[in-house]
């Protein structure tokens, strides 16, 4: 039995084209087509319906997808239990962060795990677009989120309050708003992201009050809505991971703190797993480390193989 055709079987029926199937296995998408032709002719029998616009499972098409799904996942639960007996700690780890996030903090990090695990290589991408783990093949995904993803393994880290901020040269000429209504006579810049609800709702001590002020600047990248804020363009929602050092040192003043906005996390996802590779245990066991010397009493959920320090 050939494997690899039968993993690029599973890759075209799991991505819905020979196209993405290709792209997610790293081959071109005639070397797929191929295969998947050669497993048919070896089998005697059609697997797929292919059209112009969408492939369809034959009736034995998906009669032999439900049984090798199943055995390609035990093969990747068989490999994951060797990884994490080798002695040499190797492999390749597939990280997404957010941009702001990976700005701040990561380079640091990966740079200090890389020289303490010579045998791993990491591919780091810093981005805010819509991920998906499991067909992009991503390791561990960072995010600034409202709603943890459940479908994967996800752990909080930090929570991180969102706090209205302006500069003091923006608030002196148009006044501090003392109410969150005031806010509909002010200028904002908002924030677009795909993980976290970008509307302006403040908590009043009752009810969720929701304003929706004017903007005549509109980004997905936070470090830009923070800058924009310190040249008095606005008033931002800004979370206090990214803008703490700007109200330490005056750049900017937090406003209507009586009113609290929903809070975002900072999590950390990888793909459910029955064995944990060495790798994934041995990253997170770094980073955690980390994470403990600078927000030690702040963590949230900790893994269960990882022991909080005294």
């Amino acid at each position: 039995m050939d494997l690899n055709r039968v993993q690029m079987f599973a890759q075209v029926v799991e991505q819905g084209s020979f196209t993405k199937a290709a792209k997610a296995l790293g081959i071109t998408k005639a070397t797929v087509s191929r295969k998947i032709a050669e497993l048919e002719a070896d089998a005697g029998v059609q697997l797929l319906f292919r059209t112009t616009r969408a492939l369809k499972l034959t009736e034995a098409g998906a009669n032999y997808y439900h049984r090798v799904h199943g055995i390609l996942a035990d093969l990747q639960n068989a490999e994951d239990q060797l990884s994490a007996s080798q002695e040499t700690i190797k492999g390749h780890l597939k990280i997404i962060c957010p941009i702001e996030l990976g700005q701040l903090y990561f380079g640091r990090v990966l740079a200090k795990f890389l020289t303490a695990y010579p045998h791993i290589t990491i591919e780091a991408e810093l981005t805010n677009r819509k991920v998906d783990v499991i067909t992009e093949g991503i390791d561990i995904l960072f995010q600034i989120t409202e709603k943890p993803n459940e479908t994967l393994q996800t752990y909080i880290l930090l929570n991180t309050p969102k706090v209205l901020m302006a500069s003091p040269e923006y608030l002196s000429q148009n006044g501090t708003p003392q109410i969150p209504e005031d806010l509909n006579q002010h200028q904002c810049i908002r924030l677009s992201t795909p993980y976290v609800d970008n509307s302006w709702s403040l908590f009043n001590g009752e009810k969720w009050l929701t304003v929706e002020p004017k903007s005549r600047l509109e980004t997905n990248n936070i470090t830009l809505v923070r800058e924009a804020a310190i040249e008095g363009l606005g008033i931002a929602t800004v979370p206090m991971v990214i803008g703490s050092e700007a109200i330490k040192n005056g750049s900017l003043v937090a406003v209507l703190q009586d009113y609290p906005m929903k809070q975002s996390v900072v999590t950390m996802s990888m793909p459910q797993r029955v064995y944990l590779p060495r790798k994934y245990r041995v990253f997170t066991e770094f980073l955690y480390q980390h994470l403990f010397e600078k927000w030690q009493d702040l963590i949230i959920e900790v893994p269960d193989y990882i022991q909080r320090p005294s």
